[in-house]
Formats: structure tokens, sequence, C-alpha cells
């Protein structure tokens, strides 16, 4: 049998992992480059609301918009210093692939810098891999987290869908992203909106790497070990569906512990060895079902069943509850 303590694990990574995939979408729909160094904007996050907390005692709910921001402005830093030069040269995806290996790696040594730096000048000694803060609320004898990871991801998921479609710039965007040439003639800087849309990965990687801190250790990789899962969650969402990211990363990091959860009930810690490579399998598992991921699912004939069948069950319970009453 599961513990709780998965079950809590699994509603908060799954919605942290949800708001990791939905900005590695963002890159991938604007620029069509796997972005590997994605990882790393979540470790800006970490550290940022590390540093608040051991100097002024600042809790990560408070300095995830002050990580939002930081995240955000690395992430145009990096697109518009490498990225979109490179691809204005005319370099090959694999080029922009590895340039993005290439900008991970230095990330990791920056963090080791910066944490090295901590450690000796204010004898932070826990800076290079530290436990989480305890810098949570509390609600019915469970984390905070447990209730704010979820709803910021469903703000967030309400906030783009009305973002998309209910303002001009929205439309802009998913103009700009489907077809730039055309966008172009119409007069959108497409430019501006490729900004935009990286300031918004990488501050959403950011602002979770924040929430992180309050659930799990971290250190100078962290961000760059969780890049299998976020990768998993946006192919698995469909890799241009942001509606389907924030699905796939519920999915992936709600499976990985629920399964790793069962598996150490079962087998013991020797399933740990294997934890990586569940979301793996679920991606494809489902991709073999759905090859589009879940973007190709009909979502409104899906909500429309569901809505039907609901029905039908609160009908009859209806009905179970008037004969009942009658009976008496």
């Amino acid at each position: 049998m599961v513990e709780f303590t998965y079950v809590v694990s699994s509603i908060i990574f799954g919605s942290l992992f949800g708001m990791m995939a939905i900005g590695l979408t963002l890159t991938y729909i604007t620029t069509k480059v796997p972005n590997f160094a994605y990882g790393s904007f979540v470790t800006v996050g970490l550290y940022t609301s590390y540093s608040l907390y051991r100097f002024e005692a600042i809790t990560p709910y408070l300095s995830a918009p002050i990580a939002f921001g930081i995240g955000g402005l690395t992430s145009i830093l990096m697109y518009l210093g490498i990225l979109r030069p490179l691809a204005r040269r005319g370099s090959p995806l694999v080029s922009l692939m590895i340039a993005t290996l290439a900008i991970d790696i230095a990330f990791v040594g920056i963090f080791g810098t910066y944490a090295n730096y901590l450690r000796y000048t204010y004898v932070f000694i826990d800076s290079l891999n530290f436990t989480e803060i305890l810098g949570d609320f509390s609600i019915f004898g469970s984390q905070g987290l447990i209730l704010a990871a979820p709803l910021t991801l469903a703000l967030i998921t309400i906030g783009l869908y009305l973002l998309l479609t209910r303002t001009k710039f929205g439309v802009a965007m998913r103009a700009s992203v489907e077809n730039p040439s055309l966008a172009r003639v119409l007069g959108i800087d497409v430019e501006k909106v490729y900004v935009f849309a990286w300031f918004l990965a990488g501050g959403l990687a950011a602002m979770s790497g924040s929430y992180y801190t309050l659930y799990s250790q971290g250190g100078i990789a962290t961000g760059s070990g969780l890049i299998v899962e976020i990768f998993a969650a946006s192919v698995l969402g469909g890799l241009s569906s942001l509606y389907g990211a924030a699905i796939g990363g519920v999915i992936i990091g709600a499976g990985e512990n629920l399964l790793t959860g069962g598996g150490i009930s079962v087998f013991g810690n020797g399933v740990l060895d294997y934890q990586k490579g569940i979301p793996l399998v679920l991606m494809i598992l489902t991709l073999l079902v759905f090859p589009q991921g879940l973007a190709s699912l009909p979502w409104i004939r899906v909500v429309t069943r569901i809505r039907r069948i609901s029905g039908r069950l609160l009908g009859g319970i209806r009905r179970l509850s008037a004969r009942g009453l009658r009976r008496c």
C-alpha cells in the first residue's frame, strides 16, 4: 500500500512539473529547439529563494515573484545573446541543441561558484547541497504546498488561456507561433512575442524552483537532474500544447511518485535506482496509444462525455435518495 507521504509528494511534484513543462513547451514552440538548459532556470529560482531565506528570512512564497523575474531575465539573455544569433547565422538544429547543453553546463559552473562564495564568505556550509527550507505553513497537518502548488498551476493555466484567447497580444502570440511569416506581414512584432514567451518560460521555471525548496533538498545541479521529467511531461502533453503540458506534468509527477512508493512497499528501496526510468515508461506507453500526445485527444468530446456520465450518476443518486426518503 502506498503511504500518504507519496500521495502528498505526487500532488506537489505533479503540480511543479506541470509548471515546468508549460515553460519548456513555450520555448519549444517559439524556436523549435529542445532547450536542454531549461532545468537550470529551475535552479535559478531555487538559489534565489535559498539566498533570500538565509539572508532575510523571506519565505519562498514571498520570494517566488522575485525568482520569477530573475529567471525570466536570465531566459531572455540566453535567447537574445546565444540562440537567436546562432539561428540567424543559419546554425542547424543539432548545433542549437548542443549550444543549450553547453549553456546548461556553464550554468552548473556558475551555480557552483556562487554556492562556494556563500560558503566561504558567509559560512553557509549547506550552500552546495541544502535541505528543504522550513518556511511553509500547515494545513490539516500537511504542508501548505499541497494546496499552494496545484492552485498556482491552475491559476497559471487559466491565466494563459485568458491571455491567448481574450487579448490582442495573445492572438498575436498564437499567430507568431503558428505562422511567423504571415504574422510579420500583418505587422506583428514576432521577436517581441518570442522575447515575452522566453521571459514567461524562464519565470515559470524559476517559480517552480522556488516552491521546490519547500519540499525537497536542492543543489547546483538540481534543475539539470529534473530535465528528464520535464521533457517527458512536455512530450506527453504533445510538445506544442501548453494545456497538454500542464496535464502531462501532473501525470509524470504523480505517476513517478506513486509508482515509486508502491514499488518500495513491495520490492524495497532498490526501486529508487529505477525511479528516473518511470517518466520515460509513462511517456512511451502514452505515445503508443496517442502518437501526438495528450494534445491529440478530442477534449471537447471527452469533457462532454464526462458531463453526461456525471449527470447520469448524480441523477441516479438523487433517485436512490428519493426512494429512501419515501420508504422512511
